[in-house]
C-alpha cells in the first residue's frame, strides 16, 4: 500500500481542489507546440469534474524572471479546453485576493487555471506567504505534477504542508512504474542512458549499475566514457572533470555490465546538413565530433532490449532532432517498444523521440518527468511526495 492518500481516498463533491499539474510545455508563436503534458494532466481533472469538484489548476512554465507575457499559461488554457472538452477559465494571477474571489464563486465541475506560478518570486524559494495564499484557494490539494515533485517549491511542498493533500492519478502511475524498476524489475533489467552530460546522470549511473543486468551508454555522455577508456574522441562533447568518476564506474565491480558504442556517426561540423561518416569509436578524427551512435552499437543495444524483461531508457543516442543523426535513437526507440519487456521511457528528449516516431502507445509507461524520475531511481527522496505522507491517518 502507498504511504500517501490518493484522490480515491477523499470526498471532493462541491469542494475546491487545487491541482498542481505539470504544464511546462513548449510554446511557438503564442500557441502550444507540444501538448503531451497537457494531455497527461487531464486524468485528474476529468476525475474531479465527474465527482463535482471545483477544479483549480496551477503550474509553472519556463523560467521567467518575474511576470513575462511570453510565458503566460493563457495558450495552455486554450489547448486544455480543446483537448478536455470542457471550459477552462484562465486567471491572470496565481494567488491573492483576485484569485480567491474568483475561485470562491466557482461551481461544481468548473475549471480554473491560475497564471504561471513562477511569475511570483516566492515560488522557487517556497515563500510561506505564497504557500498560505495558494492554500487559501482550496479545501484540498492534489499533487499530480511528477515532473516537479523533486523541487521544494511553494506550489509543490509549501501548499501541501498547509491543507490536506493527496496524490493524483498521473503521479500515482509514475510512482508505481518507477517503483517496479526500483523494487522488483523483471529480469534481465536493461538500462539505456543517453543525453549530453555525465554530470547530469552520474548519480543514477552509479545507482543503477548495481541494480541492472546491462547498462548501455550512448549520446554525448558516451564520449566522456570513451575518453576515460583511452580512446581519442576528436572534438566530441566531453566533460574532462567527470573522467575520474566515470572511469571508476567502468573499472569497478559492475563495470562488466556497461556497454559503450563501438562505432559512431562523426562529422566535422555541428550542423544538420554536415557531411558525416560511420567510423569505429577508436578512429574518430581529430577534427571530427560524434553526433550519434553507429549502426553496430545501435544493434548491440537493441539486442539487449529484445532480451530484456524490463527496460528503462532516458536520453537520446545522438542529435535526433536532425534526421542525419537520428538513426541510433530511432533504433533504440523501436527496440524498446517492440521488445515485449516492461518498458519505462523517462521524460525529456527520449520521450519526445518516442512521440516523434509515433510509438508512445507502445511503451508500458512514458514518463512526464525526467529529473524527478532520475532522482527517484538514484534512491533520493522527492520532496513533493514526502510531504504527502503528512496527511496519512
Amino acid at each position: 500500500m502507498p504511504d500517501y492518500l490518493t484522490l480515491d481516498d477523499v470526498e471532493v463533491a462541491s469542494r475546491r481542489v487545487l491541482v498542481r499539474a505539470d504544464l511546462n510545455t513548449p510554446l511557438a508563436g503564442g500557441e502550444v507546440a507540444d501538448d503531451f503534458r497537457i494531455r497527461s494532466s487531464l486524468g485528474a481533472i476529468h476525475k474531479l469534474r465527474s465527482r463535482r469538484a471545483v477544479v483549480v489548476v496551477c503550474s509553472h512554465l519556463g523560467r521567467p524572471e518575474g511576470s513575462d507575457p511570453r510565458l503566460s499559461l493563457a495558450p495552455v488554457a486554450r489547448r486544455m479546453q480543446e483537448l478536455g472538452g470542457f471550459a477552462v477559465r484562465h486567471l491572470p494571477v496565481m494567488a491573492g485576493l483576485e484569485a480567491k474571489e474568483a475561485v470562491s464563486r466557482g461551481l461544481p465541475g468548473e475549471v480554473f487555471l491560475l497564471e504561471n506560478t513562477r511569475f511570483h518570486p516566492g515560488e522557487t524559494s517556497n515563500d510561506p506567504r505564497l504557500a498560505d495564499q495558494l492554500a487559501e484557494l482550496a479545501d484540498l490539494f492534489c499533487q499530480d505534477a511528477f515532473g516537479s515533485v523533486h523541487r521544494a517549491h511553494a506550489s509543490t511542498v509549501g501548499v501541501a504542508a498547509r491543507i490536506r493533500s493527496v496524490a493524483g492519478p498521473l503521479l500515482t502511475s509514475e510512482l508505481v512504474s518507477m517503483g517496479t524498476l526500483l523494487e522488483n524489475p523483471p529480469r534481465p533489467f536493461v538500462v539505456i542512458l543517453g543525453g549530453a552530460k555525465v554530470s547530469d546522470k552520474l548519480g543514477v549511473l552509479s545507482a543503477l549499475v548495481e541494480k541492472c543486468d546491462v547498462l548501455a551508454i550512448g549520446g554525448g555522455m558516451s564520449f566522456t566514457a570513451l575518453l576515460a577508456e583511452g580512446y581519442s574522441v576528436g572534438r566530441s562533447l566531453v566533460e574532462e572533470n567527470m573522467m575520474p568518476a566515470i572511469g571508476e564506474l567502468l573499472r569497478g565491480p559492475h563495470g562488466g555490465k556497461v556497454l559503450l558504442p563501438e562505432d559512431v556517426v562523426a562529422a566535422r561540423a555541428f550542423r544538420a546538413d554536415a557531411e558525416h561518416r560511420i567510423t569505429a569509436a577508436e578512429s574518430i578524427g581529430d577534427d571530427e565530433l560524434g553526433l550519434d551512435i553507429g549502426p553496430a552499437a545501435a544493434a548491440r543495444f537493441a539486442d539487449a532490449c529484445w532480451a530484456a524483461g524490463s527496460v528503462f531508457w532516458n536520453g537520446p543516442m545522438g542529435v535526433f532532432e536532425w534526421e542525419a543523426f537520428r538513426s541510433g535513437t530511432e533504433t533504440i526507440a523501436r527496440a524498446v517498444t517492440s521488445s515485449g519487456a516492461f518498458s519505462v521511457v523517462g521524460g525529456g528528449d527520449s520521450a519526445a523521440a518516442v512521440r516523434l516516431l509515433g510509438l508512445e502507445d507502445e511503451v508500458s509507461h512514458l514518463s512526464t518527468g525526467g529529473g524527478a524520475g532520475l532522482r527517484l531511481l538514484e534512491g533520493k527522496a522527492l520532496p513533493g511526495v514526502e510531504i504527502l505522507k503528512k496527511w496519512v491517518p
